[in-house]
């Protein structure tokens, strides 16, 4: 069975996509930005305030399809500049204690709304 997961405490897709996605045992987050909920524009600020704010909103996403962040088994990071990699990796050692998620981070051109960075997740939904 497969459920689209939506909450009004994290930003709305801006296109035609789900926030998330339970099906089975797993939760399938789409990539978040730093959307601020308040405003819906890109928040301003370094790159850590905007990695600790898409990952409040993931964890909204997850709580409203009953999961947390710490069911949390799989990110992927899209960043537009990788020499930001270790304040990004501070943020999740914030988030992440003990055994974290497995992980992968690329370096990309582009991200919508010309964001610097996009964050995905996939989340044992039990």
């Amino acid at each position: 069975m497969r459920v689209a997961v939506i909450t009004e405490e994290a930003p709305l897709p801006a296109g035609h996509y789900s926030q998330a996605i339970k099906a089975g045992d797993f939760i399938f987050v789409s990539g978040q930005i730093p959307i601020d909920l308040q405003t819906d524009d890109l928040i301003e600020g370094d790159i850590k305030s905007k990695t600790r704010l898409i990952l409040r909103n993931i964890e909204a996403i997850l709580k409203a399809g009953d999961s947390s962040l710490s069911k949390v088994v799989k990110l992927t990071v899209f960043i537009k500049d990788l020499s930001d990699f270790p304040a990004v990796n501070s943020v999740f050692a914030e988030f992440f204690a003990g055994e974290p998620p497995a992980r992968e981070t690329v370096q990309v051109s582009k991200i919508p709304k010309d964001a610097e960075i996009e964050i995905s997740a996939i989340a044992l939904a039990n």
